[in-house]
C-alpha cells in the first residue's frame, strides 16, 4: 500500500526475546519487499546476541548495516542492572553499554549501525531531557525521540500530573539540550500536533539545523529539491541515486546555486569552515506525541463510519489519525493501523485475548495440616 523505498519497524514486544536467527530471518524478509527496518528494543541484550544476529553461522556478515533503536528511560523497571531506576543519570552507564556494543560490531566485522534513543517523558523526567541529550550526543546515537506520555494502558500508573506539561515544555527542554532553537516547521511530517522532526548537524559541540523555518532561501530550497527529487531517493540503489540526481538537475538546474548558498548558510551557522575540523555527525530530534484513549477510540469509531464529529477535541483527534504517518501493519486484514489506534482501541482487545493464550498457572497456597 505504502510503495517501495520506506522505513519500517520491527515491534515485539521486546525483538530480543526472539532468537537471533529468527529475528535475523524477520528483517531479511521485510529487506526483501524493499523496507528499511528498525528494530525496537529495550536494549537489555548482549554482544553475543548481537554478534548472532550479524552473522552468519560461518562468520560472515549477514548484514552491512544494522538499525536499531533503542528505549531506555526510568519509567522502565527490570533492567539487568538498574531494576528501578529513579533517574535518568543512572541509566547512562546502560545507553554507552548499547552504543558501545554495535562498536565493536563494526570494529571486528565491519558491520554499521544506524542507532536511535527512544524516551517517554512524563512530568518526573521531563527536566531531565537536556542533561540526557549532553551527555548522550557523542555516544553514536543518530536520533533522538522523546514521546510524551498519553493516557493510555493500565491507568494505575497514572500518577497525579502525569500529563503536567505541554508539547512546548517537552520541546524546550529538547531545544536546551541540543543547545540551539529547533525550528520543526521547515520539513513537517504528518500533523505537527503528533509529530516534531528537525534534521541537523553536530559541527563539534554545536548543533546546527539543516533548514530554518525563519530562512526563505532555505525553504526555497526545500520546494525546490522535493519538486525535482523522487521521495524514495534516499532508498534507490547508489547508481540510481545518482542517475536521479543527475536528472532532477538537469530538469531544474536552479537547484545547485540554491544548495550553493544554503550550503554558505549552514557553515555561518556553524561558525565558519574552521569549526568543521572539529567533527560533523549527523543527529535527528523528533518528537512523537502520542493521544489519549477516551479521545482516539470515539474518534475512530467515527471515521469508520465515514463520520466527522463536530465536538473539537475529538474533530481534531480524527484530523490526526487522518494524517498519521505511524502506522501498525496488521497481514491477515492487510490494513494499516494508526500506531494511536493500535493502542488505544485494538491492544485492549488483544490483551484479553493473550491473558487466556498465556495464561500462567497459579501457584497453589500451602494448606494448613
Amino acid at each position: 500500500q505504502r510503495g517501495t523505498g520506506q522505513y519500517a519497524q520491527l515491534i515485539g514486544g521486546e525483538v530480543t526475546l526472539l532468537e537471533p536467527e529468527h529475528h535475523a530471518a524477520a528483517l531479511e524478509v521485510m529487506r526483501s519487499h524493499g523496507r528499511m527496518p528498525m528494530s525496537m528494543t529495550h536494549g537489555d541484550f548482549d554482544y553475543e546476541y548481537l554478534q548472532r544476529l550479524a552473522l552468519r553461522a560461518d562468520g560472515t556478515r549477514r548484514f552491512r548495516t544494522l538499525s536499531f533503536a533503542a528505549h531506555i528511560d526510568s519509567t522502565m523497571h527490570g533492567r539487568t542492572g538498574a531494576p528501578h531506576p529513579t533517574s535518568e543519570a543512572e541509566l547512562q552507564p546502560h545507553r554507552a553499554r548499547f552504543c558501545a556494543m554495535f562498536d565493536r560490531l563494526a570494529k571486528e566485522h565491519r558491520v554499521r549501525a544506524h542507532l536511535a534513543h527512544n524516551m517517554t517523558v512524563t512530568a518526573d523526567n521531563v527536566e531531565q531531557i537536556p542533561d540526557l541529550i549532553r551527555a548522550s550526543n557523542a555516544l553514536g546515537f543518530r536520533m533522538f525521540s522523546f514521546q510524551p506520555a498519553a493516557y493510555v494502558g493500565n491507568e494505575r500508573r497514572w500518577a497525579e500530573g502525569y500529563r503536567a506539561m505541554t508539547d512546548d515544555d517537552v520541546w524546550a527542554r529538547i531545544e536546551d539540550g541540543a543547545g540551539a532553537r529547533l525550528p520543526y516547521r521547515a520539513i513537517e511530517v504528518g500533523d505537527v500536533r503528533c509529530n516534531r522532526v528537525v534534521w541537523g548537524l553536530y559541527v563539534g559541540r554545536r548543533y546546527v539545523p539543516l533548514l530554518d523555518e525563519d530562512e526563505p532561501g532555505d525553504l526555497l530550497l526545500r520546494d525546490t529539491f522535493f519538486a525535482a527529487l523522487p521521495g524514495s531517493l534516499l532508498f534507490a540503489p547508489r547508481t540510481q541515486q545518482f542517475v536521479r540526481v543527475v536528472r532532477g538537475v538537469l530538469r531544474r538546474p536552479r537547484l545547485v546555486p540554491l544548495a550553493a548558498a544554503w550550503a554558505r548558510r549552514l557553515v555561518r551557522r556553524a561558525g565558519g569552515l574552521r569549526a568543521f575540523r572539529h567533527g560533523v555527525r549527523s543527529v535527528t530530534f523528533v518528537m512523537h506525541s502520542f493521544m489519549d484513549a477516551r479521545d482516539v477510540a470515539p474518534a475512530w469509531t467515527l471515521l469508520q463510519n465515514g463520520e466527522m464529529s463536530a465536538e473539537p477535541q475529538i474533530r481534531a483527534t480524527q484530523e490526526r489519525l487522518q494524517a498519521c504517518t505511524y502506522h501498525m501493519a496488521h497481514p491477515d486484514s492487510d490494513e494499516l493501523v494508526p500506531a494511536c489506534v493500535q493502542h488505544s482501541v485494538l491492544d485492549p482487545i488483544e490483551n484479553r485475548a493473550l491473558v487466556t493464550q498465556l495464561a500462567v498457572p497459579r501457584r497453589r497456597r500451602p494448606t494448613t495440616p
